[in-house]
């Protein structure tokens, strides 16, 4: 086992990673609100690589100013944001980690007061108070995406990952439930992927083919039907643009919502597809050793950890010298959570979740 998850990932476009686990991009609301690298977010994906992560993922990182999803987040839409990138690839790399950046924009899902403006979407949305984009702003927000991916570039990020799942923007114009549009971009599935792939192929022709290319999409909720997903994710195995699939599935043993689908899991309806070149990776209530186990010998290729990464920094050392590993029970002390890179901000993030932190009298 030990041997198995220390041999190398090594992915179509030439990157290697070291070994089989990959960093979750994480919301933690601790960068500054114009989307400056705090010293606190530093910190926590610094500690991660030290931590011996072969993949170590930002945050989702806002593209355009007006697509900011929650307090605090990562941005990647200035050149202002340059320096503070560059001082994080290379800690993240001084200990043999690639570096990947997350490419997103919230959409609807933008907080209206935080962002300071009526958020967008691909149809108008009552529900979140969101308007529709014109054909000009699609194209700006596809431009932005493909700018932020170069600016990554430039910072010497080893890649980008595009966030298309969990009912952000580009799963807006993915979900048939939201996507109400009538012309190019709405309708059909592969109108309603149009964004994603244009945005793909414009990564790909302005930072080449050694650039490491990911996708996240996720099969369940905000309108997605697995079907749909999944053709979506033949279509980009066939077009051998994109170097992985990283598909969140909320629980990697759960099974699938839709009825008709419920005759095996939502993890084997993805490991039993032939991603050829494509590298899977899949997260969800990864937690132990007896976790990795399991999803490895399902068919995956590299796992992505979350919750367990936030309670052990080095998490990919503790499973690779015992495979029986179990992480630390929860409630966990803030300071234990300090111990472990957290800073403040982040830490009361996690004083959301029920039972994770506990509480001080």
């Amino acid at each position: 086992m030990k041997e198995k998850l220390e041999t190398p990932v090594h992915f179509s476009c030439g990157a290697m990673m070291k070994n089989k686990f990959m960093l979750a991009p994480l919301t933690n609301t601790q960068s500054f609100e114009d989307g400056q690298l705090s010293e606190d977010e530093f910190q926590w994906l610094s500690r991660r690589a030290e931590g011996q992560f072969g993949l170590v993922m930002t945050c989702a990182s806002h593209v355009q100013a007006s697509g900011k999803g929650f307090p605090g987040q990562l941005g990647i839409f200035s050149d202002q944001h340059i320096p503070g990138h560059q001082r994080l690839t290379e800690s993240i790399r001084s200990h043999g980690s690639l570096a990947v950046i997350q490419l997103h924009h919230a959409g609807m899902r933008s907080p209206a007061e935080l962002i300071q403006q009526v958020p967008l979407c691909p149809s108008a949305n009552e529900k979140h108070g969101a308007r529709e984009m014109s054909l000009e702003e699609i194209q700006t927000l596809k431009n932005d995406f493909i700018a932020a991916a170069i600016r990554a570039k430039k910072c010497a990020y080893d890649g980008v990952e595009i966030h298309g799942a969990h009912g952000y923007i580009l799963a807006q114009f993915l979900s048939a439930e939201i996507n109400k549009r009538t012309d190019q971009y709405g309708g059909n599935l592969e109108n309603r992927s149009r964004l994603i792939i244009e945005i793909i192929d414009g990564i790909r022709s302005s930072c080449g083919s050694s650039f490491l290319l990911g996708l996240r999409l996720s099969p369940e909720k905000f309108g997605m039907k697995i079907l749909e997903v999944k053709e979506l994710c033949q279509r980009l195995i066939d077009e051998d643009q994109i170097d992985f699939l990283d598909i969140s599935l909320w629980d990697v043993y759960k099974f699938p919502e839709e009825e008709e689908f419920k005759n095996e899991s939502l993890l084997s309806h993805f490991t039993t597809m032939d991603f050829k070149k494509v590298l899977l990776t899949v997260a969800g209530k990864i937690r132990s050793g007896e976790d990795v186990k399991k999803v490895l010998a399902a068919g995956v290729d590299f796992l992505t950890i979350g919750r367990s990464a936030i309670l052990h920094h080095d998490f990919p050392v503790q499973v690779m010298t015992n495979p029986d590993f179990v992480p630390i029970a929860t409630p966990v002390s803030k300071a234990y959570l300090a111990k472990e890179g957290l800073g403040a901000k982040f830490i009361q993030y996690m004083g959301r979740w029920p039972d994770f932190v506990k509480t001080e009298s």
